[in-house]
């Protein structure tokens, strides 16, 4: 049974962004950020006992899950439609200084708590990032922030297909875009039908397995076959072009900046280069939970992020060198190897007690770092 309930959140900008509640009214609000192509299924799809989604509601917490601008849940604006280009005129940027802000807002003024926690797994690592360095006003309402693989920077990036679209970036980009192409992978019955087909039983469905582990890293131990057509089913969730030109960008550029322009730098930010992203900007508690086995946010880079951000009080490298990209959101051990100890993170840093003072709920918080 599904326990979600549906919400839309507009952001300043006329997106109409889908939000869903795994409700515990009274309780500290959590809010899951899913990645690339991904969307809030991520965190709920592997059912009751398997996914962080409904672990953190057990554990007592009032669990929201966020989608972002272009996915399968938030494919509507107040002015566009999804078939209008300038609907898909927005990269990861977007989703930091519009999206996280409205959501974060919404979420605060319906649960009457002052602070919420945060967990991004991959971009939604990305545009937290973007969000403490544009919005850092936002950092005093985040109780702490857990990045799941996280990204900023892509300098050491391993995924063959992530690197060679990077090399043709640009070229890429401006064809699809003179094609009339907005959307990245969208979801349409050619690619539905292969999906379909190569995850249809267990022999074609390494196929499906093939293409995840080039995209994210091997690692075929922590797979469940029965699941994965669902997993395919709901994957990819969409994505614009320029977000997928803004990634290959920063892979080609080593720097962790905003859209870069080329020419037109000048007239954007009165620069000839993009600005950086002021990562020590990120005031709130970070914890970062990495993967020895992770193409797409490999260690190397996640030091890169490491060594920037001025408050990471936990670091954790998953003691499983196989472990990808995926695995620590969809893993068969993640429960038992990473989200418990997240967990208990999460406990030690906000023990909390809340009562309501007649008009409002008021939170009290205990900081023990």
């Amino acid at each position: 049974m599904d326990t979600r309930r549906r919400i839309t959140v507009q952001s300043d900008d006329g997106y109409l962004l889908g939000l869903f509640r795994i409700a515990r009214p009274g309780a500290l609000p959590v809010l899951l950020v899913h990645g690339l192509m991904d969307s809030s299924d991520t965190w709920v799809m592997m059912g009751p006992s398997s996914s962080l989604g409904y672990m953190l509601y057990e554990q007592g917490y009032d669990v929201w899950m966020a989608n972002v601008r272009g996915n399968t849940y938030t494919k509507r604006h107040v002015r566009y439609s999804a078939e209008d280009s300038d609907f898909w005129n927005f990269s990861f940027h977007e989703m930091g200084i519009f999206d996280l802000p409205a959501i974060i807002d919404y979420i605060l003024m319906q649960s009457g708590f002052g602070q919420l926690h945060y967990i991004g797994h991959s971009q939604g690592s990305t545009i937290f990032w973007i969000l403490a360095s544009e919005r850092p006003e936002y950092m005093e309402k985040i109780v702490m922030m857990q990045a799941l693989a996280p990204v900023a920077f892509l300098s050491h990036c391993r995924s063959p297909i992530v690197n060679l679209l990077a090399s043709q970036d640009t070229a890429v980009a401006s064809f699809l875009s003179a094609a009339g192409y907005n959307e990245f992978l969208p979801s349409n019955s050619v690619i539905d039908q292969f999906k379909r087909y190569a995850c249809r039983d267990i022999i074609s469905s390494s196929v499906c397995q093939s293409l995840f582990f080039i995209l994210f890293g091997f690692n075929g131990q922590q797979v469940n076959q029965t699941m994965l057509p669902i997993v395919v089913g709901h994957t990819p969730a969409g994505a614009s072009i320029r977000q997928m030109h803004h990634y290959g960008q920063l892979r080609n550029s080593g720097k962790f900046q905003q859209f870069d322009y080329g020419l037109l730098n000048f007239l954007h930010y009165g620069s000839l280069s993009p600005p950086p992203y002021e990562l020590e900007k990120v005031k709130a508690k970070v914890a970062i939970y990495y993967a020895k086995n992770d193409w797409i946010a490999p260690p190397e880079d996640v030091d890169m992020l490491f060594n920037r951000l001025p408050n990471v009080v936990e670091k954790y490298l998953v003691p499983n060198e196989n472990f990808n990209h995926f695995d620590l959101v969809w893993g068969r051990d993640a429960k038992r190897i990473l989200w418990n100890r997240m967990l208990g993170v999460m406990q030690s840093v906000v023990p909390y007690s809340s009562y309501n003072d007649g008009d409002s709920i008021t939170t009290v918080f205990v900081n023990r770092f």
